[in-house]
């Protein structure tokens, strides 16, 4: 089972009216990670409750516009190997808009999931990349949206483990 991570607004908190919680590095950080001016809005913590998922039958992987920089950048921080990452296509090759407002993230991702079950976690999902997935792949997948102003808190792992958990279930959502 593969799980799809986006970042911003995901790992990263965005939107919120409240100033966001600054966390500190658990130890000396490589170039480029120790200047990225996002990187103290992520939980490091989140990287054991990833692990967690990852224990329980997931292949994380990136599904980020962060591209390279996932693993250079927030992989230490969360304390995380490195990570498989999804290679979106040229801009042009994939539109930005699809059928309803179709994600421009939701074709690939199908794609690069081959068939296999999957879970997406991403803030930007909506009912019509639910219904496209439903359509679209023939194994169980779970679209979760994260809510962009927080990102990812104890009750989206909630769903999460407990989707995993069981295997995976029979519809998007």
């Amino acid at each position: 089972m593969l799980l799809f991570l986006d970042v911003d607004g995901t790992l990263t908190p965005f939107g919120a009216e409240r100033p966001y919680p600054v966390y500190e590095p658990r130890s000396a950080l490589p170039e480029p990670a120790a200047d990225h001016p996002l990187l103290t809005r992520v939980d490091p913590t989140l990287g054991v409750r990833l692990a967690r998922l990852a224990a329980l039958g997931c292949e994380l992987v990136w599904a980020t516009t962060w591209l390279d920089d996932a693993n250079a950048v927030l992989a230490p921080w969360l304390g995380l190997p490195s990570l498989p990452r999804v290679d979106w296509p040229d801009d042009g090759a994939v539109p930005r808009l699809g059928p309803r407002g179709l994600h421009w993230k939701t074709r690939p991702l199908v794609a690069w999931a081959a068939g296999r079950p999957f879970v997406w976690v991403d803030d930007e999902i909506t009912d019509a990349d639910r219904a496209w997935v439903a359509a679209h792949h023939p194994a169980p997948a779970l679209v979760h949206r994260v809510d962009h102003r927080y990102g990812i808190t104890d009750r989206d792992f909630a769903v999460l483990e407990e989707w995993v958990t069981a295997g995976g279930g029979p519809a998007a959502r």
